[in-house]
């Protein structure tokens, strides 16, 4: 067993875990955050997108171990003082989301898309952007309008993304 220090959320955790245990396995299983989704488990659907130092990464091929020392946000980590994050609130107004399994992933990265892309983002732009992560329900319409919505709203100046404490 190897012990792993990371921030999650803002908060300092520690676990002890065996050397092959994935980041997603430490935050369902260890630490409860089952926000975070397996949906494939080869890196191809995107469910499981967390933020690793502050962009996006599948946690299920990346190693715990590897981010020891590392400041790692979940979907849980997006809303601040009861209040939905802006990308999370304009998926609730925008109906992008319908089983909702792959809806933490999906705005894990565009919260990523956001932060690298900026406040304007066309359709083609986040089409293109959300190559490698599947929604089995939905044709994208709506969670495209959605991000847009999301972009635009973090732009305003609605609540930041919550970084690890300093």
């Amino acid at each position: 067993m190897t012990t792993v220090s990371l921030t999650v959320n803002g908060k300092a955790v520690s676990a002890n875990v065996d050397p092959r245990t994935l980041l997603v396995q430490l935050l369902r299983e260890n630490l409860r955050l089952t926000g975070t989704h397996v949906g494939c488990d080869t890196s191809q659907c995107g469910a499981c997108v967390v933020h690793l130092d502050g962009k996006a990464v599948k946690s299920c091929t990346t190693l715990a171990v590897a981010v020891d020392g590392a400041s790692v946000t979940t979907i849980e980590g997006l809303a601040h003082d009861g209040a939905l994050h802006p990308m999370q609130e304009a998926f609730r107004e925008h109906h992008g989301l319908q089983c909702g399994f792959c809806t933490p992933g999906m705005i894990m990265a565009a919260v990523d898309m956001v932060n690298r892309r900026g406040h304007t983002l066309d359709e083609k732009t986040i089409r293109e952007d959300l190559d490698g992560n599947i929604c089995r329900c939905t044709g994208y319409h709506n969670i495209v309008k959605a991000i847009a919505a999301g972009a635009e709203a973090m732009g305003k100046g609605a609540a930041p993304v919550r970084q690890a404490a300093e």
